[in-house]
């Protein structure tokens, strides 16, 4: 990875989230297995349908920057518009859908570092993870071995929220599971060997990313979306940027699901099973 270019930050003029903004907590059991729970706050001007159209085509979507400083007029990959730091690259191979988008079964190979402006290369992601769920309600990616069975995997469940009545945003919870079921010499070995590439320094540091990820959603996604008819390369400049209120007060949309999804998982001796990442959403 370190051979590898990371391209240079774009300034979209956005405010990004703070980890305050969310609830979040590591729970590690007793076989080296452990469990993450991040709970984001309320995503403002985003729907479900957005979000489903973005994981169904963020990986093909090229996008026209008119106006970022060092980026004017240059067409990037939408996902370096998913964090202005972070990524680099991210491609779908496999079974895929009409016009390559995302389909349940194929892989996608991730590549980024978290937190790079401060650690650089430290926390590299170089991944290629089999896609088992892409619904209206979430996303869930990861990596099996054969006679072990998953070994990690990633879940995101979002869901409208309405208020008298009136949509006024986006419920996006997510869930990680890494390591492997059981408690035993080879279960023990394996989890000892994923933690040394994906442990818990790992995830605290994934913390700040992935709540300026997700944040970045309400500052770009709306403007995209609205081109999701155009064809496969959309633009995007900073006047599109959505009058929104600073992300300082915000705090994790639901304390007690996040309290209750976290106790589930210190309590269940099968977290892959608890954490349904083939299923449809729990919210």
């Amino acid at each position: 990875m370190t051979n590898l270019q990371m391209p240079a930050t774009r300034d979209y003029g956005w405010a990004l989230k703070p980890v305050s903004s969310s609830h979040f907590n590591i729970h590690q059991k007793g076989n080296g297995q452990f469990c993450v729970v991040l709970n984001h706050a309320l995503l403002r001007g985003v729907s479900a349908e957005m979000l489903h159209w973005w994981f169904l085509n963020f990986t093909r979507l090229r996008v026209l920057l008119k106006d970022v400083p060092g980026y004017v007029l240059q067409e990037v990959p939408g996902y370096w518009l998913w964090h202005p730091v972070d990524h680099l690259s991210a491609t779908l191979s496999g079974n895929l859908g009409p016009g390559g988008v995302a389909k349940e079964g194929c892989s996608i190979h991730i590549r980024e570092a978290m937190q790079y402006d401060r650690f650089g290369w430290k926390y590299p992601v170089d991944a290629k993870l089999k896609v088992y769920y892409v619904g209206s309600d979430g996303w869930a990616m990861g990596k099996a071995l054969p006679l072990v069975g998953p070994v990690m995997m990633l879940r995101i469940h979002f869901k409208d929220v309405f208020e008298d009545g009136q949509h006024v945003g986006v419920h996006y919870h997510y869930e990680v599971v890494i390591g492997a079921t059981g408690n035993n010499p080879v279960t023990r070995f394996i989890n000892r060997k994923i933690a040394s590439e994906f442990g818990p320094e790992f995830f605290a540091a994934w913390h700040r990313h992935n709540v300026i990820e997700v944040g970045t959603f309400e500052n770009f996604l709306p403007a995209l979306f609205a081109q999701k008819d155009a064809s496969s390369s959309v633009e995007y400049a900073r006047d599109m940027n959505p009058d929104l209120p600073s992300p300082d007060t915000q705090t994790g949309y639901d304390w007690a699901l996040f309290e209750r999804r976290l106790s589930g998982y210190k309590n269940s001796d099968t977290p892959y099973v608890y954490q349904q990442y083939q299923s449809p959403s729990f919210l």
